[in-house]
């Protein structure tokens, strides 16, 4: 079905539930939220948990949280946290972006060399944020291009939106959804897919070397006050 561009709906807070998969296997849930606080400013959570089995893989055990402002419909990352839960080990990095100074730094369980200060430009974001840029900036055919500074190191994304919609089910739930794949990976691979009307992405995959790694598919998702 050809996808139509629709306007971007302001963003609002909400709350969604993702069901976690590994490798085609359901290996745990996650949860997303956005919440609005003091002074304006926003804050997007990220928690993924495996189940029973699955407690060894880092990426099903992984808390995220960024806390960010929104001027002129752009994304401002200001702190960034990071705790990744493995058996008998934790690591936890936090980050400052200083848009002051124009730099970023981390600290925490992190690489010393990734402790240096960072230089920002217009538009960074964190890997969180992008969850809902792709939200904002996705168009049929469109060509989106993000700098993301996170945990003491800066990568260049580029995705290609699909020209057409695809459906995407989860159990009894299916959405008609844009499917939104990075073109500059090699064989670290990301796609989103988004839908008209859902805040969040309806299913956010992973994969390795051609073959589905971590997959979040959307359960459920509701607005909160």
């Amino acid at each position: 079905m050809l996808a139509v561009a629709l306007p971007a709906a302001a963003l609002e807070p909400f709350v969604a539930t993702y069901q976690a998969f590994n490798k085609g296997k359901l290996a745990g849930s996650a949860t997303m939220r956005v919440t609005q606080g003091n002074a304006g400013r926003w804050q997007i959570d990220l928690a993924v948990k495996g189940t029973k089995g699955f407690a060894r893989i880092v990426g099903l055990n992984i808390e995220q949280s960024t806390l960010f402002d929104v001027r002129d419909d752009r994304y401002i990352p200001l702190t960034q946290a990071t705790v990744k839960h493995a058996l008998f080990t934790g690591k936890k990095m936090t980050g400052v972006y200083d848009w002051q100074t124009r730099q970023a730094h981390w600290q925490g369980d992190i690489k010393k060399e990734r402790r240096q200060p960072l230089p920002l430009q217009d538009g960074d974001l964190s890997a969180l944020l992008m969850n809902l840029a792709v939200i904002r900036d996705a168009e049929p055919g469109k060509q989106l291009q993000y700098r993301v500074v996170d945990n003491g190191k800066v990568r260049q994304y580029q995705y290609a939106v699909a020209a057409e919609t695809e459906i995407v089910a989860v159990d009894d739930l299916s959405y008609d959804a844009m499917r939104i794949a990075r073109t500059n990976g090699g064989n670290d691979e990301t796609i989103f897919w988004v839908a008209n009307g859902v805040p969040t992405p309806v299913r956010i995959l992973q994969r390795d070397n051609g073959e589905d790694a971590i997959d979040l598919r959307l359960s459920d998702y509701q607005g909160v006050q």
